[in-house]
């Protein structure tokens, strides 16, 4: 599990270098990929997937080391380079299920629907990562169990799977002939990604789009027909929990709308959007556009900064927790944890002009203040001196004054914007 951790936080840096080049890249020929809310939004999304796993793998990768001391048929050397050749492949194999059932299953949709979110198809999309999927996805590593491959096999190759997907979130990348036809890719993925419906449900490979292929989910990108990027049921926000929780929301009332308890059952189970001929018509069935605006509710430039600088800081601080977990104590990690979530949720709501965005994000504020005097030290960092005391306290009550003087949504100089999809 080491080093697996340690994969991913030497990632991380990369991630935002890399967002950095395809940005600047973008300007270069004039292409417009990213808008900045959607980004933090995936980023964000990102950020609480990563901070959930840490809990939750005391779960899934329990599982996990139970079945191997207790069921293995084999006990596979974690020193072999074939065991860990054919961890990757088998797990990429596995996680090919996974991806497919998560388009097919409703209930493994409305995990994975939140990776499909965004609007937009770059380096950040890579990043906005679902924190429900460890719910079921561990069941369908299990066959890695059964076989014997040690834990810290299992968890590496999962980080390097993970890994490779990060560079085909990408616009930028043109097809890349004979590679597109063995390996997933941009070009491939950007198909997985769009809401056409020649597109919809192929392309699920990790690594490898070869499964594809084998199974008959496969599409290549055609020129005369651009991908258009989200989900047929548009979220309309960017608060990461509603993000993770508005599917689950519609499978539930959907059920409730079934007559039959059976059919209550298979909303979940059978493919999104499923309802019994008898229930069709009571089942919202909303006619899609792939010319419809994107989601961009119109923010003052100076919510826009304020709220940019600050995600920067709360993102810092879920980077600082992730790397410093594992020095804390269960209760001030759940602590730090939720005050790092409570940053991203009120910076969404500034974003989304929430009326009850600049309260609540003042009260994130005075927190931070109250705990900086009160308690004199940052989790996992040690004691606050007395001048950094009081940098922070200054920086608070600037903040507040910044976010009280800006424009609000409602005033002139912030009309509304839409923007079309393609």
């Amino acid at each position: 599990m080491a080093m697996a951790e340690r994969i991913m936080m030497l990632a991380i840096p990369g991630f935002f270098v890399l967002i950095a080049i395809e940005l600047l890249l973008a300007r270069l020929i004039g292409r417009k990929v990213y808008r900045m809310n959607d980004a933090i939004s995936s980023i964000a999304l990102g950020t609480l997937s990563q901070i959930v796993g840490v809990f939750a793998k005391v779960l899934t990768i329990g599982i996990y080391a139970w079945v191997v001391d207790r069921i293995a048929v084999f006990a596979l050397p974690a020193d072999s380079i074939w065991v860990w050749v054919s961890g990757l492949l088998l797990y990429d194999f596995c996680y090919y299920w996974l991806h497919r059932c998560g388009h097919e299953v409703g209930v493994l949709w409305a995990a994975h629907a939140v990776h499909h979110q965004s609007e937009r198809f770059n380096l950040s999309t890579a990043l906005r990562q679902t924190s429900s999927g460890v719910l079921l996805g561990w069941v369908f590593y299990l066959p890695m169990a059964v076989l014997g491959y040690p834990v810290e096999v299992f968890a590496v190759v999962a980080v390097i799977d993970l890994l490779y997907q990060y560079w085909i979130h990408t616009e930028l990348v043109p097809r890349l002939g004979w590679f597109d036809r063995v390996f997933a890719s941009p070009s491939n993925h950007r198909v997985h990604h769009a809401v056409n419906e020649v597109y919809l449900d192929k392309n699920y490979g990790g690594i490898l789009i070869l499964w594809d292929r084998l199974f008959d989910s496969f599409i290549e990108e055609d020129p005369a027909e651009p991908p258009v990027y989200g989900v047929r049921g548009a979220l309309h926000s960017w608060n990461p929990i509603w993000a993770n929780l508005a599917v689950y929301r519609g499978l539930l009332q959907t059920s409730r709308q079934m007559r039959r308890w059976p059919d209550k059952l298979k909303v979940w189970l059978k493919p999104p959007g499923w309802a019994p001929i008898e229930n069709w018509a009571e089942v919202s069935k909303a006619g899609f556009d792939l010319n419809r605006p994107e989601y961009d509710p119109a923010v003052s430039a100076a919510v826009k900064t304020y709220a940019f600088i600050h995600f920067v800081l709360v993102l810092a601080m879920g980077v600082h927790f992730l790397g410093a977990f594992r020095q804390m104590e269960t209760l001030p990690a759940l602590a730090y944890a939720g005050g790092i979530v409570v940053g991203l949720v009120t910076i969404a709501a500034l974003l989304d002009t929430r009326g009850w965005g600049r309260w609540a994000e003042s009260l994130r504020l005075l927190g931070i203040a109250a705990w900086t005097l009160i308690v004199g030290e940052w989790p996992a960092a040690g004691v606050i001196g007395i001048w950094l005391q009081t940098g922070l306290v200054v920086f608070v009550l600037l903040s507040l004054l910044w976010l009280w003087r800006s424009p609000s949504p409602h005033d002139a100089d912030t009309k509304a914007v839409t923007k079309p999809a393609i």
